[in-house]
């Protein structure tokens, strides 16, 4: 299970969350950002921009209460502010892969992370330098044992240069959180033909099946009757991605907790 948290600028918290502990839960923190907090890019120098109620101390105390629990730190995101994030062709890819790993390595320790998840979604037309940098940087931070957990985030229009880094540096990431919302699907059927193709441009074994709360593509429980699906088709749900604990506060976390009570029932089937 994973759960994107700390986009929205509420005080959400990380208690507030139904964890089980039989299900390994992996949150989301989002957004660690290259940027100044005016949006303007500091090659590969990265500071926390998730809600200031998400403290070192709090996800301890989380990962304390429920030891199955990770943290991870999801990379840039759409916005900060009305500022649009863009990857850039850094003009040192060396610098900034030194700068990303320093800055990266930094926050983890301080906030007892365990992983990143890269969630770059605007590109150049002329992108020459994601695929290295992202793949030296996630390959730097795990021989250095700074993370255990590496994860990436693509949607319908970023395939491309997601692909690009897949292909180069997928023995070292772990999952894929592809926004299936953003496939403009909302069937079962549709949301099947979509995950067919994306499995043939990432691992099978490797993508989770997505669902954003009060958002886009699939709604309501048409997405566990896609995840049923899914399984009679003879895909492995290996897990479930949600974006975000932010929207789903609102309605006492009803998809996280029957997300894991369909993943508790899918293992012990």
């Amino acid at each position: 299970m994973m759960e994107y948290i700390g986009a929205a600028g509420i005080p959400i918290k990380f208690g507030k969350v139904p964890i089980d502990d039989k299900i390994d839960f992996h949150f989301i923190l989002s957004f660690a950002i290259d940027a100044d907090p005016s949006g303007n890019a500091q090659n590969g120098k990265f500071s926390p921009y998730w809600a200031n109620t998400l403290t070192p101390e709090s996800v301890l105390a989380i990962k304390k209460k429920h030891p199955n629990v990770k943290a991870t730190a999801s990379l840039s995101g759409w916005n900060l502010g009305q500022k649009v994030l863009r990857w850039y062709n850094p003009k040192d890819t060396q610098l900034w892969i030194s700068n990303a790993f320093s800055s990266l390595k930094s926050i983890i320790q301080s906030y007892h992370l365990d992983g990143i998840d890269i969630d770059y979604e605007n590109f150049p037309e002329q992108n020459a330098s994601f695929a290295y940098c992202i793949g030296e940087l996630i390959t730097l931070l795990k021989n250095q044992s700074v993370i255990s957990t590496a994860t990436i985030a693509p949607f319908h229009t970023t395939v491309i240069p997601y692909i690009e880094l897949f292909d180069k540096y997928g023995e070292v990431i772990d999952y894929v959180n592809h926004q299936f919302y953003t496939d403009k699907v909302r069937t079962p059927a549709a949301y099947l033909t979509a995950f067919k193709l994306r499995a043939t441009q990432f691992s099978k074994d490797k993508l989770l099946p997505s669902y954003e709360v009060k958002g886009r593509g699939i709604q309501g429980d048409t997405f566990f009757d896609a995840l049923g699906l899914l399984e009679e088709n003879g895909f492995d749900v290996n897990g479930v991605m949600i974006f975000s604990a932010d929207a789903s506060s609102s309605n006492n976390y009803y998809y996280e907790r029957k997300s894991q009570a369909f993943l508790l029932n899918y293992t012990t089937a």
